[in-house]
């Protein structure tokens, strides 16, 4: 029996599939840095969603450390490197949430075009403002899609129907395989230029950091919409604030920032933004299927079987 422990809120069937296990569930949320290094003390297994940093000084902690699960996608609270060089397998679901956060795409999409959250605050406040709320139709629109990977697919697949062009930039995946999803592939200037819906979808790495800065924001078309859903710092806030200041850009919608929790931000309070706190993968169905799969991972570890989704094998 190993001991496992969880230190953010992971679903009832990811936890009943640890315990059938018959391993040892210490859940254990909310904790101070001093009191995570301690709790870690002795376990076998650590699970962690977003907001736990699994840095090497907490890495160091685990003397009986033998696997990390991220119960999601991303893994840029979790020092792979320091995991790898500690002899810590560390894995991920990166199935679990790529259905929500294509979902949720489409939906900012919709939401910004039509300026529903702020026709919808405006009514509840007692203002009929059927006039400033004139919105833009998808419909014959071009969407570039920044990632082609498993939600950038699932986006093109979802929005197709909207009767759009769909175009995309990944410099990891072939024409042929664009093709075959229904997408021209094209560099990244000619997406910005061409795109009247800019959507994210990869993740945030020294190369893309900040690749919508101030020099790409300029080569987009004035009434361009950008939406992110991937990660934050992807989008430099405060360019594309100056970047809808100065009419360059119409609108963005964000529900990843560059620092989360995200108390500010330049592009909060405005009439051309739709902001929302990280809720791509918030969905019961998601949250489902990344607390068993994550858990089902950490069980082969702990068994000394092969783990298909290892990132550091």
């Amino acid at each position: 029996m190993a001991r496992v422990l969880v230190t953010e809120s992971l679903a009832d069937a990811g936890l009943e599939v640890l315990r059938s296990a018959g391993h040892d569930v210490d859940v254990r949320t909310g904790l101070s840095p001093d009191a995570l290094r301690d709790a870690l003390r002795g376990a076998h297994a650590l699970i962690v969603r977003s907001a736990t940093q699994v840095d090497a000084e907490l890495l160091a902690a685990g003397d009986s450390l033998i696997v990390v699960g991220r119960a999601g996608v991303g893994l840029d609270n979790v020092d792979v490197a320091a995991a790898t060089e500690r002899g810590v397998l560390v894995c991920n679901a990166p199935s679990a949430n790529v259905i929500s956060a294509a979902e949720m795409t489409v939906a900012l999409m919709l939401a910004l075009a039509r300026h529903i959250p702020q026709a919808h605050a405006a009514l509840t406040q007692g203002r009929w403002e059927r006039s400033r709320w004139g919105g833009m139709e998808l419909c014959r629109k071009t969407v570039g899609i920044v990632g082609l990977g498993r939600v950038g697919r699932l986006v093109a697949q979802r929005i197709a129907p909207f009767d759009v062009t769909l175009i995309s930039y990944d410099p990891y995946v072939s024409t042929e395989s664009g093709r075959a999803a229904g997408v021209v592939m094209v560099d990244l200037p000619e997406l910005l230029q061409r795109s009247d819906i800019i959507t994210l979808h990869m993740p945030r790495t020294p190369e893309t950091a900040d690749l919508l800065g101030a020099e790409n924001l300029a080569k987009c078309r004035p009434h361009a919409l950008i939406v992110n859903t991937a990660r934050g710092g992807i989008v430099d806030e405060q360019a594309a604030a100056d970047a809808l200041d100065a009419g360059r850009l119409g609108g963005i919608a964000l529900d990843v920032f560059a620092t989360e929790p995200a108390a500010e931000s330049p592009l909060f309070g405005r009439a051309d933004v739709v902001v929302t706190p990280h809720l791509g993968a918030s969905t019961v169905e998601a949250q489902h299927r990344a607390g068993t799969q994550v858990a089902e991972q950490v069980n082969l570890a702990l068994a000394g079987a092969p783990v298909p989704y290892a990132v550091n094998a």
